[in-house]
Parts: C-alpha cells; structure tokens; sequence
C-alpha cells in the first residue's frame, strides 16, 4: 500500500512519541545512584534505611536506622541522630515527574501543578463548563471533518495530537511548570483535580480519539462519530450523577470492570440526547429522489441506535479508568489509561458503518453542507 502524506505524518508523529516515552523512562523516579550508596556505614557496615512520605506536602524523607551499628572491630557507629537525615528535593508522580512542595526558589517551578490542584474538583464534581468546552471542541471538530478534505484535516490533527502529548511529557518536569499555570489560564475549572496531579489531561485522549477516527473509517462515519463524542459522553455523565442514589441503575463493580461505578440511567439519558441531533443531521441529508430508505421510521431508528452506541462506550469504560502499569517489560511507561474521549468516537464510527447497511443506507450518505442547518 503506497503511504499518503496523512499516514507518513502519522507514523512519524507516533515514532516520535515512543521516542519521548523512552526519554521519560530514562530520567523516570528511582533512588539515585549516590542516593542509594550512601546509606553504607562508616566501616562499609550497610545501614537499614528507613523512607517515610508525609500525606500531605508529598516529601519523601529518608532516615538510618536508631538501632547503633556496630564495626568490625568492636566498636559502634554514630546513630541516625548523629550521623545521616537525608531528604529527597521533591518526591515523584506516577508518570516518573519531579513534583513537590516548594520550600525554596529552585522548587517554585514545578509548584503551580500543585496549588491549582488545590482549587480544582475531582470527577466526581458535575462541572458544566468542562461539559460545555468537551460539547463545543467535538461539534467543531466534527465541522472541520466534514468540510475540510480529509488530505489536509487528518495532517493538521495529528500534529495536534502530538504536540499535546509532547506537552503532557514536559509539564511536571522541572523547568516547565510555567505549562501548567496557563492551561490553568485558559482552562479553568474546566480542568480536574487529577489532571494537575499527575495524569495526562483528557484533551490529549479527546485529540487522539478524533485522529484515530478520521484516519481509520471513512469521512462520514469519522464526523457523526465525533458527533456522539460530543454529546453523548457529558450528556452521559450528567446524567448518570444526577441519578446515582437510583441504587436499582447503579453497575457497582460492573462486569471485568465493564460499566463500574457508571448506571444504566446515564446510558439511556445520554442515547435520548443523542437523538434529536443525529434526528435533524439524518434528515436534512440528500437521499436521492427515492428518498429516505424505509421512512421516517427507519430515520427514528437509526438515530437513536447510533446514539445508543455512542452512549454504550461512554457506560463500557469503567470509573476509576483501567491504567497502564508503571513498568512494561521493565521499561517505565507514561501514566496512560483507558479514556471514554478516546473509546467512543472510534466506537460510534464504528457502529456507523455497520447500523447504516441494516437499515438500508449507504454507508456515505451525503450529508447536509452545514451538517445541521
């Protein structure tokens, strides 16, 4: 298969990116190796080290032992008192980043992630203007898609996408906090608690996702994919908080994780959302002079079922997320998981292209230059 500009970008994008994760396997968090020797005793006797972490300003403090070591000639070594109080200058997140509380100027660039998260919510927390923002970034994705050749769109979000997985590598290290205070800037409380301790933020699944559908299924299942990105996820969410003390709704554990901590209220409000849009999208597309093939009936079912799919892989995707384990193969990864910005877009084209032929649509239905006007 001969490779376009969209795949060459693609690839060069993604080798970039296993460079970077090497890169941030390297210098990830471990005892240093000085760190590590110092802790011999004055005669080359090895002193049993103690490491305790304070919950609250995350610093890690490393200790000898109290019990007095004794040298080979008889006679005894200093105590931790007298000798050796060792602490690290800042403790380390998951993703191997130097973070902690800043007691001096050299620690003051890497505290913003620290005192934003201070003033952020967990996810557990409704957060209409994080909804709005993830509502607004798909239905205008999805505009661009649609109206931009898929030679010139696909490039430009792949660059996207790489260059926020360049910045989430970069903005716990040292030297880079200044990132952090102006996604602050511009996000807001748009953001998460989790998102400025430690975590990737879910722009960058959210761009992945979209580059992912537009490479991989055609230009109107990639589009009315993002579309149920757009809207079935949040509307999902709210949704599913709004009804959380229904206990009859509620998964719990899910199945393997499948669905845990979501509910079934969530799905099926998120779905019904969906429909009115995918309704007016579908019907304002030209058919032909044969016209909608099977009615306003088979018009009825095919948006809700398509929202019903995005909604299912927003429900599939279990609360906490899967995570990737800290080391692969002995090599320290990103601290990636399983995001719904990244499953439903995919899921939803994909359904698309399978829920069209059952109704009997072409799969590339030529929809409304607008979309939906």
């Amino acid at each position: 298969m001969r490779a376009t500009p969209a795949s060459s970008t693609l690839r060069t994008v993604l080798a970039s990116a296993v460079l970077l994760c090497c890169w941030e396997a390297q210098y990830a968090h471990g005892m240093p190796r000085w760190q590590a020797s110092s802790h011999m005793g004055f005669s080359g006797t090895r002193l049993p080290l103690i490491v305790t972490r304070d919950p609250i300003t995350s610093r890690s403090t490393a200790s000898l032992s109290s019990a007095t070591t004794h040298t080979p000639g008889g006679g005894s070594s200093r105590t931790p008192q007298e000798t050796a109080k060792m602490t690290t200058p800042k403790t380390n997140t998951p993703g191997g980043v130097l973070l902690g509380g800043a007691k001096n100027k050299e620690d003051e660039e890497t505290c913003p992630s620290i005192d934003i998260a201070k003033k952020l919510k967990n996810r557990n927390h409704v957060n209409f203007s994080r909804k709005v923002t993830h509502a607004a970034f798909g239905i205008f994705f999805a505009a661009l898609n649609h109206v931009l050749p898929r030679e010139k769109f696909l490039p430009w979000m792949t660059f996207v996408t790489g260059s926020t997985l360049l910045m989430e590598l970069l903005r716990y290290r040292k030297g880079f906090g200044w990132i952090n205070s102006i996604l602050h800037f511009f996000l807001g409380s748009s953001l998460r608690k989790h998102e400025m301790e430690g975590k990737f933020t879910g722009s960058f699944y959210y761009f992945l996702g979209v580059t992912a559908s537009v490479y991989l299924y055609p230009k109107n299942a990639a589009t009315m994919g993002i579309i149920q990105l757009a809207l079935a996820d949040p509307s999902a969410s709210y949704f599913g908080r709004q009804t959380r003390d229904v206990y009859w709704s509620r998964i719990e554990n899910g199945l393997g994780g499948f669905g845990r901590n979501k509910g079934i209220l969530g799905f099926l409000g998120g779905a019904l959302f969906c429909f009115p849009f995918n309704y007016r999208i579908f019907s304002l597309a030209k058919f032909g002079a044969g016209g909608i093939p099977g009615g306003r009936a088979s018009l009825a079912g095919v948006s809700l079922v398509l929202g019903m799919s995005g909604a299912l892989a927003d429900l599939a995707v279990p609360t906490p997320a899967l995570t990737m384990p800290k080391k692969v193969l002995g090599v320290r990864v990103p601290p990636l998981h399983v995001d719904d910005n990244f499953v439903v877009p995919l899921f939803s084209a994909y359904c698309y292209t399978k829920i069209l032929p059952m109704f009997g649509w072409a799969i590339e239905v030529p929809l409304s230059k607008f979309i939906i006007f």
